[in-house]
This record gives structure tokens, sequence and C-alpha cells, in this order.
């Protein structure tokens, strides 16, 4: 049975909604095919991918003012991280031509009704979908974090394909929209000491490795905070490509309970940070907020830097979602972290921020900001606790 398209769909399709929503509808139907779905189904939310002027380049660039002629969004759509913070890039050292072609990616996104919210945590600043609910989210780490925190249903979208869910309201109905595909196949038993942010970081190393796409079921972890859970989805989506997981008593989603067990020790622990450490590290960059800090993490931040100083030759970023940032300004924290030397920077991320070049050696306790470190600018790299940033930071 092949892909069968109601007549809103079919005027979609035939160019009735307009050249851009054609495009978005035979990219939509063009997956459909591939992936053998009978239907499309409606979407409530879209997450884009794919913002950074340093990843999009001037061809991406030119694709999105195209579809921004005459495109419009259909349902609630936020966007990813771009490249620099929108209003303060030029206190964070980012050059005047980068600037001015990222705000043309915003403007562009913009005009098409996307808010441009520019972050990774899309759940923590108002686009947060229930429970089953079907939504198109692109970023890694906030699809994890859907499908297995929330118990919403999405695949792992591009940015082309995200936009274009955008732009119709639907996506077609295949992986994590099934429930047959969304049962774990693996178990893994978590006999290791998990108490901060980076240890969970740390254990999503792990088991990402090792798990390569399957589906794990998750015991031994008693209890989890939201940043936690974060840290976990935003590790285990970027070494293993995971979309989903299930952990005892922490996730919402109905499973079955693999037979198939591996165990994760301390020693698994201790070498995942190994692998992530570099001995002959020179820490002259510290970054917090990957995925985006929470205000409670800010706060913890600001506590940390309240009446000191950032020391000589270090650069602190503190990477958020503009409404949390504005919501830290209300509070107090910006003026404590900025008054310290260090940046409370909205809108970007260490990892798609065009730093290449300017640090050597990055301390962070994010196993995702590792690895993009080390893959896209060359830095050195360290992990550790919140608190041990901050002290590697300070005078």
């Amino acid at each position: 049975m092949g892909l069968e398209l109601t007549e809103q769909e079919e005027a979609m399709i035939a160019g009735e909604y307009g050249n851009a929503t054609q495009k978005a509808m035979q990219i939509i139907t063009t997956l459909g095919e591939i992936y053998g779905s009978e239907r499309l189904i409606p979407v409530s939310s879209v997450q884009i991918a794919g913002v950074s002027y340093h990843n999009l380049g001037e061809a991406g660039l030119e694709y999105l003012a195209e579809m921004a002629e005459d495109g419009q969004t259909r349902v609630l759509t936020t966007l990813n991280p771009a490249g620099m913070d929108l209003d303060e890039w030029k206190k964070h050292g980012i050059p005047p031509d980068f600037a001015e072609n990222q705000q043309r990616v915003v403007e562009a996104f913009s005009r098409m009704g996307v808010i441009t919210t520019c972050t990774c945590t899309p759940y923590l600043i108002g686009n947060l979908p229930h429970y089953g609910e079907h939504i198109a989210w692109a970023e890694s780490s906030a699809v994890c974090f859907a499908n297995s925190v929330i118990g919403a249903r999405t695949n792992r979208e591009g940015g082309p394909s995200a936009l274009a869910a955008a732009l119709t309201g639907r996506t077609a109905e295949y992986g994590f929209h099934l429930e047959e595909n969304r049962q774990a196949e693996v178990k893994y038993d978590v006999q290791a000491q998990i108490e901060n942010t980076d240890d969970f970081g740390l254990l999503g190393e792990v088991i990402g490795k090792r798990t390569r796409k399957e589906i794990p079921y998750i015991t031994g972890i008693n209890d989890a905070t939201t940043d936690q859970l974060k840290s976990f989805c935003a590790s285990i989506a970027t070494f293993g490509g995971i979309a989903l997981f299930h952990m005892e008593g922490i996730t919402p989603n109905r499973t079955q309970i693999p037979s198939r067990t591996e165990i994760v020790t301390e020693e698994d622990m201790t070498e995942a940070r190994a692998q992530l450490d570099d001995e002959d590290a020179e820490i002259d960059f510290i970054s917090i907020g990957c995925p985006h800090a929470s205000i409670k993490e800010i706060e913890k931040v600001a506590e940390l830097l309240d009446g000191k100083r950032v020391a000589d030759g270090k650069t602190v970023w503190i990477t958020t979602a503009k409404p949390t940032k504005d919501l830290a300004t209300k509070m107090g924290y910006y003026d404590t972290i900025e008054n310290a030397g260090a940046f409370l920077v909205s809108d970007a991320c260490c990892a798609v921020a065009p730093l290449k070049g300017r640090f050597t050696g990055l301390m962070t306790n994010s196993a995702k900001a590792c690895f993009y470190a080390r893959g896209k600018n060359n830095f050195k790299t360290e992990i550790r606790k919140l608190e041990e940033c901050i002290e590697e930071a300070v005078e």
C-alpha cells in the first residue's frame, strides 16, 4: 500500500499553497515513500536545526531566503542555536561579517513565522509537548529528551525536513511515531555512582558508544534532575545516535524489558572520562551550557562567581536561551556573572560558534561539548563537574 494523501495535502504538493509549501511537501512525501509510510500525520510543534551560519554557509542561506519568499509556518516552530549572541556578539569577539550573515539567517526564519528562540532546549522556554504528542524536531539532544523524558513522538529530523514539517504541519508516519518502534532492545544495569551532570554525560558516552542506535533500557539510576537528563540526552545522542531510551523509574514510556543485559561499571566510567581528558590540555576556555543552561544552573554559576574574578588568559561562556538570559538579568545573575569577567551568552553555543583558532583548551561539564570541541575546533578538552570548571576559571 502506497502513501495516501488528503485533499489538502494533494493541493499542497500541486503548488496551490505556494512554492515553499510545495517544496516542503515534496520533502515530506519523499521521506514517507522511502520509509514505507501509509499516510502523513499532523504535528503540533517543530524544532529546526541548522541555524548557525558557521554550518549553513552561503548555499544554506540562499535556500532559506528562497523558502522565505512565500513560506509560512503552520504550527509552533522554534529554532536551534545560532553562531553568536544576537544582541551582544561584539563583546564576544564575533567577526562583523559573520554577524551580518548570521542575522540574515535568523531574519529568513523570522519571515517564515519561526519563533527565533535560538536554543537547543526548547522544552525549557515554551515549546513543551505533552506525552504521546506527535512533533517534528531536529537537534539530537532535544529529540532524545522529547521522546524519552517527555514521552512525545518524533524522529530525528534534519534541518530541511524539520522546516518542511513546519511549513506543512505534517510529517510522515514512520519510525518513532509508531509504537512498535519504541520498544527497548537492550538492558543496561548501571553499577556505578552517577551523581553530577558530568557523570550523566559520561554515562551517555558509555551507553551511546556501546548501543549504536539500539533502544536502551537503563536500570540503577535512582533519581535524576531535568538538568542531568538533558546532559544524558545530549551525550547518548552524540556518541550513539540514540533518539529514545527508557530509564526505569524515571521516564514515562511503557516498554518490554529486554533479556539481553550489559553492565556499566565504575571502570567504564573512569575510562569514559579518560577518553575526554587530554593530559596536555592548557585550559583557556571554560564553557557551561551545552545543552543550554537552565535558570537553576545559571543561579549556581552566579553563586560560584560572586565576588570572584576570571583569571587573565581565561574566557568563560555560560550559554543559554534568550528568555532564560532575560530572567537571569531580572534576578541579578547576569550582573554577577559579567562583573566577574565571565560572559552570559544567549542564542549561541560553543559547538556552533566560530571559535576555531581562538582557544586551545576547553574545560566543561558537558561530554557533548568535548566531542564537538575536538572535532570542529581542534581543542584539547577536560570534563569536570560545574564547581571544578568555575574553580579553574577564577584567580
